[in-house]
C-alpha cells in the first residue's frame, strides 16, 4: 500500500506552476495522479502526445481552449480529459491559482516540465 501526504511530496515547476506527482512511473501503478497548481493570469499551450490526461478542478477556475479554439470554463467540480492527445491551452483566472488534481496514463517519471516558448509543449 502506498500512503503520501502533500506535505510529504516535492513540487516539480513545470513552467506555469508546480505539480506534486503522488504517484509516478517507479511506483509501478501504472498512471500518475497529480496536484497541480496553475498560476493565477497563465496561459500554457499544451499537448500530450505520449500521454492521456484527465483532469478534476478542485479550486479556482480558468478555461481550456481546444484545437477548434471552442472555449470551456473550469471551476471547481469540472472534469476535463484528454482523451486524442489533444492540444490545448489551459488558461488559470487572473484573480486566482487553478488547483487541479490530474491523472496521467502512462505514468510520469516524475521530474516532467514543459518548455512554454514551443507552440505546444508536451512530455
Amino acid at each position: 500500500m502506498i500512503i503520501r501526504k502533500l506535505s510529504e511530496v516535492e513540487g516539480v515547476e513545470w513552467g506555469n506552476g508546480l505539480s506534486y506527482r503522488f504517484l509516478t512511473l517507479k511506483d509501478g501503478m501504472g498512471y500518475t495522479v497529480t496536484h497541480t497548481i496553475v498560476r493565477a493570469g497563465t496561459d500554457s499551450a499544451l499537448e500530450y502526445k505520449n500521454h492521456l490526461e484527465a483532469c478534476y478542478c478542485i479550486a479556482g477556475s480558468g478555461k481550456v481552449i481546444d484545437s477548434a479554439g471552442d472555449e470551456h470554463a473550469i471551476e471547481v467540480g469540472t472534469i476535463y480529459a484528454l482523451d486524442k492527445h489533444d492540444p490545448h491551452h489551459l488558461i488559470a483566472s487572473p484573480d486566482e491559482d487553478m488547483v487541479l488534481v490530474c491523472m496521467f496514463t502512462p505514468a510520469l517519471i516524475g521530474d516532467e516540465s514543459h518548455n512554454l516558448d514551443d507552440e505546444y509543449s508536451n512530455y
